[in-house]
């Protein structure tokens, strides 16, 4: 198999993995194997120099061969504008609100909600800065927004002080989660450990616990994210003052860790397909798992900003003015839209959670059908 095939890098990640678990004394946390099959550089899914997103999956016609130029998974900007053209309306309320020019993007993506708000903001917007760690989305989100030219900034962490608006699109499902197991009697922690040729599950003893009490069966897997809540943490000690956005998929503590939820929610996307199966193509597959956006925003209020909506997507656009904009729409791209909108679609699997810092604000955004009291 030649370097340049997929399969080779996936090769080499897991002899990465295999001498990272034995200098390890054999496991890993899980949560240490899904950073490294993510982010390890020019091995990890996010740092092998491919773009993921897009909405035709390898093998599709016109995708080229191998994949080259297929997808694992869409995002909501890139299947509808409209998108972003609504968000935008909660942005400019945002920048009004804190009296800034600046809007920051962590995990832009392809740059497609960069340049949808870019584009409805128009001058209104000074400076958009964005944070990537992905170097092949790095390079498409340069091609994409080079028309504004200097307004666009790239940066590898996050920006020191941070006055105006704070966005994240699936950012949040990406970091790495830790897995915890009950037998009925005592919980353990998950992680990887290397077994003959190949990745296995093994559990071993902890002191964490889910955030509920349970009840929960004998066999219940689910997962906890203490780096998106140190995450958040982090981002309250640069936020000075202003609204930060996330969307992505997830529930409120109650329904995450709800006792019939005995798998947890941990998924892997590849060629627009969901497996349950990390440990399988390593390095060639997305991993994620729901959002947990009651400990997202405890996370946030301990760290001094405030919870200041919580909804869902659904909800959000339509506060945000998403009807209106459609009215003139195509019949395709009302259709593409609608999957914003509609509960077996985004409607009602992905939430947006809004959380400010020094701001008088009511946000357009959750003026109807707000569920911060679900949290």
């Amino acid at each position: 198999m030649r370097e340049t095939e997929p399969g080779s890098v996936s090769a080499a990640l897991l002899a990465h993995l295999r001498q990272d678990i034995a200098a390890a004394g054999g496991w890993i946390p899980f949560d240490r194997f899904m950073h490294t099959a993510l982010y390890t550089p020019g091995l990890g899914y996010y740092a092998r120099g491919a773009s993921p997103i897009g909405l035709m999956p390898a093998g599709a016609p016109g995708a080229g061969p191998h994949g080259a130029a297929g997808s694992d998974f869409v995002t909501a900007p890139v299947l509808s504008p409209f998108f972003g053209r609504a968000l935008a309306a909660q942005v400019a309320e945002g920048l009004q609100a804190a009296q800034a020019d600046e809007v920051f993007e962590f995990g832009a993506g392809t740059g497609a909600l960069a340049q949808q708000v870019l584009d409805a903001l128009g001058e209104r917007v000074r400076r958009y800065t964005i944070v990537e760690v992905s170097g092949a989305l790095r390079v498409q989100q340069r091609a994409a927004l080079a028309r504004f030219g200097e307004r666009v900034q790239w940066a590898d962490a996050m920006p020191q002080a941070m006055r105006g608006v704070v966005l994240g699109n699936e950012v949040l499902d990406a970091m790495p989660a830790r897995l915890l197991a009950f037998d009925g009697a005592a919980w353990c922690e998950r992680g990887v450990a290397w077994h003959g040729e190949s990745l296995h599950f093994a559990d071993r003893p902890t002191e964490a616990r889910p955030p509920v009490a349970g009840p929960f069966v004998p066999g219940t897997v689910l997962e906890v994210q203490p780096q998106a809540q140190a995450f958040v943490a982090t981002l309250a000690e640069h936020l000075t003052r202003g609204l930060a956005l996330f969307i992505d998929y997830g529930f409120p503590e109650a329904e995450l860790y709800h006792p019939q939820r005995t798998g947890g929610t941990l998924m892997c996307h590849r060629a627009h397909r969901a497996d349950g199966n990390p440990l399988a193509d390593v390095g060639l597959k997305d991993i994620t798992v729901h959002v947990d956006f009651t400990a997202i925003a405890l996370a946030a209020q301990d760290a001094g900003l405030s919870v200041a909506g919580y909804t869902s997507q659904a909800r959000f656009l339509l506060n945000c003015g998403i009807a209106g904009l459609l009215e003139h729409a195509t019949i395709p791209e009302r259709a593409a839209a609608q999957k914003l909108l509609t509960e077996h679609e985004m409607g009602e699997l992905f939430k947006v959670i809004a959380l400010t810092r020094g701001l008088e604000l009511e946000p357009l955004g959750f003026s109807a059908g707000d569920r911060t009291h679900r949290l």
